[in-house]
């Protein structure tokens, strides 16, 4: 038999092996103490050879007994920890006692109860020890491979934040992936960590030391390893990480932590979100509740993006149905299948629906009598919209005019119109369609029992189409990144973020407002891809060339969230604004729109009439040139 042969049987019967080990160990410690009780040393009498064997063999049992109980044959050594070497000693602290009244109860001549604990003592700290010797090395013998094998393949890591996460992630990756990672060290802010070690890793600094220590060791990857920080802090650590040219990983949230989910496996991509340095919204969740529990609540355009959000928001609120409507069968079959399997016991319905059917919206109002109606459904893309104006005509405008006159007919308590900061002072015709939108609900809320409102904000990070996704597959592809112009600038907020205060401006509709959502500072396009291309652990222009193309069709340099008419009142929530309700009346708005339905029985039909028919429609929509011109 080979040494290979000796090893493959010695794994297949270790726990023999081990038992016996410790069996071994039991023997040696009561003989130790057994030899140092004895003043002289001497050599065991007869009486005393019969002693010590009544009491060896009664522990072996008891022992034995108490160790398989406490399940200690079923630990892999090289994954023990300290509260496994804690059962270790309480399982032999329990069988010395169990020994000592034992020989009491029935009489058996064996050692007293003072020489019993001692060798339980004995046996605790032999245990714990040859296993510890076991497991360092085994590690190291890991280790040394690991070094010997991948030593120039082996990536530099540094961890930032000291706390029981990089704990955890130290040992998992001194476990498991010590031939992907080469710890060089720790980031903390707290001054009295820095110079101490986490296991066996050094804290080396504080967060201005990122750079020239990543600098000093060659780092390759950066785990950001803190959960619960201020965002603004966040943002700090992670814009001086962009520096570096390390890929960037970060932490999951508390909440994936609380659940129990794998460190390692929850790491991410540091996402753009992360960068904005936003605040946490704090929501009144007892208005929110109000307006949705038990209420039938419709969502359009249900499976898109917005859509989506909205019915994993509103379902944790209890309605008494949940209607999800969208022509798109797919998306509308994932989010169908995901609120169901997260959400069984909610009343879930799933409908395949255009808004630009009056018939079937009518339909599904008669069916469903919904209370409370939520129309995300839209065409939102900009450049598609200008290539196919009278689509975004029929699904914008005539969508949303559907769709609030079903909820005016079958009075609906409150309609939320989902806008866009594009519809102001419009350039294109996807800003014009949603201008007209807004207007169609002031000008039936003038007339209706139903309460209209919309909510406008910008853009939202992630959403499909939009270009967070498009840089990112850019990147994979190894470049260019596209960004039309430089200068240009975008309202950003990330798709959770938008939804909440959509559900919180719900709660404060009266009929005839536009909300405005506060979407901090403006971001130029251009850092985004600059800074997504960093994130990548890639420098911009050296590993993924920026390529600027030139402003889109119908595309502006920046947009704004309120027209200067308009005026703006704050709300309770200090996120959340509502502009002066503006006159339409319904019968004027009327003749609008029917120059806008003309249009498609117009032989004349091209772009231009669409556009220039809605111009009249929309009088503060302007020709992107117009508007740059300005800018400039």
């Amino acid at each position: 038999m080979n040494k290979a042969d000796i090893l493959d049987f010695m794994k297949r019967h270790r726990i023999v092996f081990i038992r016996l080990i410790d069996i071994f160990l039991l023997i040696i410690a009561y003989a130790f103490v057994e030899l140092f009780k004895s003043e002289t040393l001497a050599i065991f009498t007869s009486s005393d050879r019969q002693i010590f064997l009544n009491t060896v063999l009664l522990a072996i049992v008891v022992y034995q007994l108490f160790l398989t109980l406490f399940d200690c044959y079923k630990n892999i050594i090289r994954y023990e920890n300290g509260k496994d070497y804690l059962v270790y000693g309480f399982g032999c602290m329990v069988s010395c006692v169990i020994v000592s009244m034992l020989g009491s109860i029935f009489k058996i001549d064996i050692m007293g109860p003072r020489s019993n604990l001692l060798t339980g003592v004995l046996i605790s700290v032999f245990m714990i020890t040859y296993r510890l010797i076991i497991r360092l090395i085994i590690t190291d013998n890991i280790v040394h491979n690991a070094k010997i094998i991948n030593m120039t393949t082996r990536k530099n890591l540094l961890i930032i934040g000291g706390g029981n996460a990089t704990r955890d992630i130290i040992k998992t990756l001194k476990t498991n992936m010590q031939r992907t990672y080469n710890i060089v060290g720790i980031i903390d802010d707290d001054k009295t960590k820095i110079n101490y070690a986490i296991s066996g890793v050094r804290i080396l600094g504080n967060r201005y030391k990122i750079k020239e220590i990543c600098r000093s060791y060659g780092v390759d990857v950066i785990f950001f390893s803190i959960s619960a920080i201020d965002s603004k802090e966040k943002k700090e650590i992670l814009n001086i990480c962009q520096e570096t040219g390390a890929k960037i990983r970060i932490l999951p949230s508390t909440v994936d932590i609380i659940k129990g989910k794998n460190i390692m496996q929850s790491m991410r991509d540091v996402e753009i979100e992360d960068l904005l340095g936003r605040d946490a919204i704090v929501l009144d969740n007892n208005d929110i509740n109000s307006l949705i529990e038990n209420e039938v609540v419709l969502v359009t355009g249900g499976g898109g993006s917005i859509g989506s959000e909205l019915c994993r928001q509103i379902i944790k609120f209890h309605p008494k149905q949940l209607v999800i409507l969208d022509i798109y069968e797919n998306n509308l079959y994932n989010i169908e299948l995901e609120l169901k399997a997260n959400y069984p016991d909610e009343n879930i319905e799933a409908v395949i629906g255009s808004v630009r059917d009056k018939k079937r919206m009518e339909e599904v109002f008669t069916e469903y009598k919904p209370s409370l109606v939520f129309h995300a459904a839209a065409h939102k893309h900009v450049p598609l919209m200008e290539n196919n104006p009278l689509e975004a005509i029929k699904n914008n405008v005539f969508g949303t005019y559907n769709t609030a006159c079903c909820a005016s007919k079958f009075n609906v308590k409150r309609f939320i119109l989902i806008s866009t900061d594009k519809a102001v002072n419009p350039t294109n015709i996807m800003g014009a369609s949603k201008r007209v939108c807004e207007m169609i609900i002031q000008a039936i809320d003038k007339t209706s029992k139903t309460e209209f409102a919309a909510v406008r904000f910008g853009n939202v990070l992630g959403s499909n189409g939009s270009v967070i996704p498009l840089f990112k597959k850019q990147i994979a592809n190894g470049g260019p990144v596209t960004v039309t112009h430089k200068d240009i600038t975008r309202f950003f907020m990330t798709i959770p973020e938008a939804v909440q205060l959509i559900l919180q401006a719900a709660t404060y509709a009266e009929g005839g407002e536009i909300f405005v959502l506060d979407m901090g500072q403006p971001v130029k396009i251009y850092d985004l891809a600059v800074s997504l291309i960093k994130l990548s652990g890639l420098e911009p222009d050296v590993d993924i060339p920026i390529k600027i193309t030139g402003l889109r069709p119908g595309e502006k340099l920046y947009e704004e969230l309120l027209m200067s008419e308009e005026g703006l009142s704050a709300t309770k929530h200090n996120k959340i604004f509502v502009s002066k309700p503006m006159h339409f009346e319904m019968n004027e708005l009327e003749e609008k729109l029917n120059t806008l339905r003309n249009l498609e029985y117009d032989e004349k039909f091209s772009r231009e009439v669409v556009k220039q028919t809605m111009k009249s429609v929309v009088p503060t929509y302007k020709d992107p040139e117009e508007v740059n011109k300005i800018e400039n």
